[in-house]
């Protein structure tokens, strides 16, 4: 297998053998002495054999930013309210005060 994984690699590194006609490759696969469905794989480009003949599966990872819970974020807002009642004059109290006086 390390065979396999050191030709890909050679052939990423290398423009000529990544661009290289489909004989030139299959002289390079025998040279390397990759084995016949690897090199069927190979020269056919289908990446999807390649990893079962290789038994690998593609590996995913997904990183996301850490975001702050909002629940702790309103229970700081909530203290702080009660900590502080409304300033008697402001808009809000007035407005509680004529709809209990109008009820």
């Amino acid at each position: 297998m390390s065979s396999v994984i050191d030709f890909l690699e050679r052939m990423g590194k290398d423009a000529q053998l990544r661009h290289a006609s489909h004989d030139e490759v299959e002289l390079a696969l025998t040279q390397a002495q990759i084995d016949t469905p690897l090199c069927s794989a190979i020269l056919a480009r289908d990446a999807s054999e390649l990893q079962a003949l290789l038994r690998q599966v593609p590996f995913y990872s997904i990183q996301m930013p850490i975001e702050e819970e909002e629940e702790d974020e309103g229970e700081h807002e909530d203290e702080d309210t009660e900590e502080a009642p409304p300033y008697e004059g402001s808009r809000e109290t007035s407005r509680h005060a004529v709809s209990l006086t109008h009820s």
